[in-house]
């Protein structure tokens, strides 16, 4: 039986969290109930709207283990948290950031982006080429790095990396840190203190289960005054709300990244959807239930005869995306298949990736790899 808050298309067997989740019955509610009050009442509940806006950065601070409220930035995705630090930073010619080649685009072009504009060495990583994936991105970083930047899992491979020997690495040598968290955030459990990044960045719709368009940029108090501004607006100064005071200043607080009017619609969807992974299961259960799952996907792929994984199956590096392959197969063409036949899944990686949140079944992802072994029988 799937999980109560979730009334999914039967025909549909959902494992594409990584990508644009389902929302639960709570966002779709928390969404429909906002719209239908701002169609009727407009703006006549507006301290509520703050009451909620609120309640999601105190959220997003305890899911982060930020020390404030005053830390969380309400942003539209990770690209523009990227960018909030890529073109921040005052850079020198000469700098180096250090990049891998298996991140998603936006964790790549934001950089490689740097490198005409201010003379910006960016030195790409092949994660492959060293002892471990950890060892390839320390041994990368020489005197003239300023900035690492890595996700905290691979949206490929699902790949963990090992956050708190990348965060003591940057602290030892006097790099910059920046985490782009999308692939982890709402699925396992991450506290900032462990990693000790100088940024985080991710978005609320994949794993956090909520709308697009709206996601959360944490930076380290220190270092705010060193991200140079490129957008200014009514929000983001220090008595945002006083429209008749003519002089201004830039909010102390992470709102000085949050130019214009949040997006509330957004707002509440995402604490609605933070309400069931903190309170109602709590994280430690989801990460429990994600690994539990993952860890079923791997084994039951490597026992079909026509399947190989492209996910390293070490629990140490296990996250929720299970990226897998038919050696000898036309992995698009799989991929196609499966989502005729129901399985919404993603083409990532060289293969197919499967992205099990805790609400999945047993039998969901049962079904799923059944499909899949059926499928490379006639491709």
């Amino acid at each position: 039986m799937t999980h109560p808050e979730f009334q999914l298309d039967p025909n549909l067997v959902y494992l594409n969290h990584a990508g644009v989740s389902p929302w639960p019955r709570r966002t779709r509610d928390a969404v429909a109930g906002f719209a239908e009050m701002n169609a009727h009442r407009g703006a006549a509940d507006y301290p509520q709207w703050l009451r909620h806006e609120r309640a999601l950065r105190d959220r997003l601070a305890r899911l982060l283990g930020a020390d404030s409220v005053d830390d969380i930035a309400l942003i539209k995705n990770t690209s523009e948290g990227l960018s909030l630090v890529a073109f921040g930073l005052d850079w020198q010619p000469g700098d180096a950031v250090v990049i891998n080649r298996s991140e998603f685009p936006s964790n790549r072009v934001v950089w490689e982006a740097l490198a005409e504009r201010y003379e910006v060495e960016i030195i790409d990583v092949d994660l492959a080429h060293g002892a471990s994936p950890e060892d390839a991105l320390i041994n990368a970083i020489t005197a003239r790095t300023r900035l690492l930047a890595v996700s905290s899992v691979q949206y490929g491979t699902g790949l963990r990396m090992d956050l708190s020997r990348i965060g003591a690495a940057c602290r030892e040598r006097d790099v910059l840190f920046c985490l782009d968290a999308i692939q982890s955030l709402g699925a396992l459990r991450f506290h900032r203190s462990e990693a000790d990044p100088d940024f985080i960045m991710a978005d609320g719709h994949k794993w956090m289960l909520g709308p697009e368009g709206l996601g959360v940029f944490w930076c380290r108090p220190a270092l705010r005054d060193q991200l140079r501004l490129q957008q200014y607006g009514w929000h983001m100064v220090e008595h945002a709300g006083d429209y008749s005071r003519l002089d201004w200043s830039v909010a102390s607080t992470a709102r000085r990244f949050e130019c214009g009017s949040p997006n509330m619609l957004g707002i509440f969807g995402l604490e609605a959807s933070l309400s069931l992974l903190q309170d109602s299961e709590g994280m430690a259960s989801v990460e429990r239930r994600v690994l539990e799952n993952a860890g079923w996907l791997m084994d039951a792929i490597t026992q079909e005869p026509g399947l190989a994984l492209l996910s390293d199956p070490d629990p140490a590096r296990r996250s929720g995306i299970v990226t897998f392959h038919a050696p000898g197969k036309d992995g698009t063409a799989l991929y196609r298949a499966l989502m005729q036949e129901g399985v919404v899944c993603a083409g990532r990686g060289g293969g197919v990736r499967f992205s099990p949140h805790f609400h999945n079944t047993e039998e969901q992802l049962q079904r799923a790899v059944e499909t899949a072994a059926r499928l490379v029988q006639n491709l």
